[in-house]
């Protein structure tokens, strides 16, 4: 198990090896231009455009398995940072599916930053009414994570990618089946012209809930539990707004707390303990 100081130092680590290399050219290629928006989603964007995820194995060799049901879509109970896990140190084994989520971030009313989260619809067959990060699998034609994520995005909440400036992804997460999801980080300056358009197919409710709360130790609680012979825990966050109440837990939690982490270059106020 990595230690807390451990995996905290593995958020400043950089290589240029890293898989996500066709990801991130298009994101520094383009690290001058302004998309406007207020100082701090500015200078935001600059931040994550100099972060680079830690080394992982190569992904040339990647072969695709089966994807957890529920059309394609990422959302499981499990979800930890793959170099945490034991997994990643049996290369030879290790064939995941890949999938990209969305963390889209806007600046709120009071100057705070907000995520766009999605309530699963009740009529699913799997993981239904969960709260999840817009995204899914990869499909062909995809020219890298940033797609896959801002393209699922449009297709569950209306989100055009054309207002999302994609400026980093994060280290992948495997979900229960082993699927490697890739968290893709984008700033919407420009939140009035965001009006969601749910498909009722796949998706109930789009709200937004304050990021930094995925590090507090507030309306949080955990469960261990065993995953491969280790055990770990999982995070859940109770969130309430507009009336409606919410429970984040699971693997968009723990993409949500290293997102926030990341973003607010602290870690948590608590214990994550991955395998």
């Amino acid at each position: 198990m990595l230690s807390i100081a451990r995996r905290v130092s593995l958020l400043s680590m950089a290589s240029s090896h890293s898989p996500f290399s066709s990801s991130l050219s298009k994101l520094y290629m383009d690290s001058n231009n302004s998309f406007g928006g207020s100082e701090r989603l500015i200078t935001l964007a600059r931040q994550l455009r100099q972060y680079k995820p830690p080394p992982t194995a190569d992904d040339a060799d990647v072969e695709e398995q089966r994807i957890e049901e529920s059309a394609g879509k990422v959302v499981s109970q499990v979800g930890f940072v793959e170099s945490s896990t034991p997994i990643s140190r049996q290369r030879e084994r290790f064939r995941p599916q890949r999938a990209a989520v969305l963390i889209c971030l806007f600046e709120g009313d009071s100057g705070d930053l907000r995520v766009i989260l999605t309530k699963r619809s009740s009529r699913l067959s799997t993981h239904s009414g969960e709260v999840s990060l817009p995204g899914g699998k990869t499909e062909e034609g995809d020219a890298d994570d940033a797609e896959t994520a801002t393209r699922e995005a449009k297709e569950e909440i209306g989100l055009d990618p054309s207002l999302v400036n994609v400026v980093s992804v994060l280290e992948p997460f495997l979900s229960k089946h082993l699927i490697r999801v890739i968290p893709v980080i984008g700033i919407l300056s420009n939140k009035k012209a965001f009006n969601p358009a749910p498909n009722a197919a796949e998706v109930e409710a789009v709200f937004d809930a304050p990021l930094e709360m995925f590090i507090k130790d507030e309306n949080r609680r955990a469960e261990e539990r065993q995953w491969m012979g280790e055990k770990y825990l999982v995070h859940f966050f109770d969130y309430q707004t507009d009336g409606k109440k919410y429970m984040i837990w699971g693997l968009t939690a723990g993409i949500l707390i290293r997102a926030a982490s990341v973003v607010y270059q602290r870690p948590p106020a608590f214990m994550e303990q991955h395998p």
